[in-house]
C-alpha cells in the first residue's frame, strides 16, 4: 500500500484507518508505540502540533514508514 499524505488531515486518517484494519485500539496502539493514548487520540484528529518523534513511533508500531520526496529533483 502507498499513500501521499500532503497534510495531517491525511496522515490522521491513514493511522486511524490502519489501526482499525489492525483490530487495535487507540490504547493498544499507545501500549505498542510506547506513547499515550491521548496522543494518539491527538493525532488520529489531525493535531498539527504532534511531536514528529513520536510520529514516527506510532507509524513504526503500524508497520508503516515515512519516506520524503523532493519535488526539486528529477
Amino acid at each position: 500500500m502507498s499513500d501521499n499524505v500532503k497534510n495531517m488531515e491525511e496522515l490522521a486518517k491513514l493511522v486511524r484507518e490502519t489501526r482499525k484494519a489492525q483490530g487495535l485500539t487507540q490504547d493498544d496502539l499507545a501500549g505498542l508505540s510506547g506513547t499515550g493514548t491521548r496522543f494518539v487520540s491527538d493525532l488520529e484528529k489531525g493535531k498539527e502540533t504532534a511531536q514528529i518523534g513520536k510520529v514516527l513511533l506510532i507509524l513504526g508500531a503500524l508497520g508503516l514508514g515515512l519516506y520524503t520526496l523532493s519535488k526539486w529533483k528529477k
